[in-house]
């Protein structure tokens, strides 16, 4: 225990944590976790407490915790080239291989992949990426970037700026000017209840045609947008929204950004978000299920016309003059084909389609008769629990009560670790893509069980 309490004394002291109170962390008046192992979709923190991980860590362990396959190839890949860089046309085999895996499968017209970290530094290239693209195409007007208000795309400056959730804003003097917002498309708060999913997916279609005209498509150099809102709600796009959307970004000449740092690789229950929701993108977004978080890894997958614009620029005006130190790092990219192949002889696209919407169903049968319970929702390994004072009557709770940080704070002390979403009464789950039908019922069951111990006295 001595080591136990050195530790946490250290944790107060010392260590930074993002998303955090520092405030109440370092005065120890927070709840604080410090993990020891996991295995599956569980982690043990090191007082012994054996936790259901409802939420993959941050979306990212997609095949479950201590898979040795994965450690094995990080470890190989260590001993034999811990590091060179990929500057100036340097590889490794590891990172050949790796992105000769992506591009198989992504999208049939997109077939070649530039590596980063993280998901904010992979769309701060794809951005650079598209302003380099309009500079050589002689068009460095179009350099704004239209998102979405509760997307979710990073927290650097510009991807900051992108994210529309205002916690990520405030007292940071963002979003950047470079940076305009349109309407969520979030069925549950659509503006007209009366409105079909179509309907509103045709609003949120005049509203982008709205912000183009007023802003003005020449000044507008892409669109960036998850296939569905992650951070900003787990919020399935409403039918037909990918087609009201993608018809205006070609008449304007917009390039298109899909975000998969969460969708890609299996949690939509397709290999691809924009498979599933047939979205045509000229860049996509990955991170967190190309290495299931065993080692840091983004990457950026550009379309083929796109790349020949690029190629292009290289050709008139000398190297692309953008790289991080770490891209395409051997010791991630050896842990993203150890990943993708375990994906695939796993099974886990199949399983994330068929558990996760016997998850969603368990859980949608489990509340439907709690009068504090407005919407389940989700797709694919992904649900969302949003709550609410009076359903019938759209009232929502006070942001002030934090009723679903006690819920999720009961969960926890039953075993279950779920998320309390930013931005809204929200409980999201996204547990590891190798998630069976037990475990989907021990997170329902403990779901109903907190929320009711929470609110009996409500």
């Amino acid at each position: 225990m001595l080591t136990n309490d050195q530790l946490s004394q250290w944790d107060r002291e010392n260590f930074l944590h993002p998303s955090t109170h520092f405030g109440m962390h370092g005065r120890g008046e927070s709840p604080a976790r410090i993990v020891s192992s996991a295995e599956g979709v569980y982690i043990e923190d090191r007082d012994g407490n054996r936790l259901l991980d409802a939420f993959a860590g941050l979306y990212c362990v997609n095949v479950g915790y201590g898979r040795t396959e994965i450690a094995e190839a990080i470890a190989a890949q260590a001993h034999q080239l811990a590091y060179y860089h990929a500057y100036v046309g340097h590889g490794t085999e590891a990172s050949i291989t790796l992105a000769h895996m992506v591009a198989e499968r992504a999208p049939a017209h997109m077939n070649r992949v530039y590596f980063g970290l993280g998901g904010s530094d992979a769309n701060e290239t794809n951005v650079k990426l598209v302003w380099y693209y309009w500079n050589v195409k002689g068009r460095p007007e179009k350099r704004k970037i239209i998102s979405r208000w509760r997307g979710y795309h990073g927290s650097g400056l510009i991807t900051g700026s992108l994210t529309g959730l205002t916690p990520f804003h405030a007292k940071f003097g963002l979003p950047m000017a470079e940076v305009v917002h349109t309407e969520a498309p979030y069925y549950f708060r659509r503006p007209d209840p009366a409105m079909s999913e179509e309907q509103f997916s045709a609003h949120c279609a005049a509203k982008l045609e709205e912000l183009i005209e007023r802003e003005g498509a020449d000044t507008i150099g892409a669109f960036i947008a998850e296939p569905l809102l992650g951070t900003g709600g787990i919020v399935p796009p409403p039918a037909g929204y990918w087609d009201a959307i993608q018809p205006i970004l070609k008449k304007h000449d917009i390039l298109l950004i899909a975000d998969e740092v969460v969708t890609g690789f299996g949690r939509t229950g397709t290999m691809m978000g924009s498979t599933h929701y047939g979205i045509t993108p000229d860049i996509i977004t990955i991170a967190k299920g190309l290495t299931s978080a065993y080692a840091p890894l983004s990457g950026s997958i550009v379309s083929d016309d796109l790349y020949k614009v690029l190629e292009e620029g290289t050709d008139k005006f000398g190297p692309f003059g953008h790289g991080w130190t770490y891209s395409a790092h051997p010791i991630g990219a050896a842990a993203g084909v150890a990943n993708l192949k375990l994906v695939d002889s796993l099974g886990l696209v199949d399983n994330a389609r068929h558990t996760g919407g016997y998850f969603r169903e368990a859980m949608a049968d489990a509340l439907q008769d709690h009068r504090f319970v407005g919407d389940v929702r989700g797709d694919g390994m992904l649900a969302a629990v949003e709550l609410q004072r009076d359903p019938s009557a759209n009232l929502d709770f006070d942001a002030a009560e934090k009723v679903t940080a006690q819920v999720v704070a009961e969960m926890a002390k039953r075993g279950v670790i779920a998320r309390a979403m930013p931005q809204g009464e929200i409980i999201g789950f996204a547990p590891p893509l190798c998630l069976s039908k037990a475990e989907a019922d021990t997170i329902v069951a403990t779901t109903r069980a907190a929320l009711d111990a929470v609110t009996a006295s409500f």
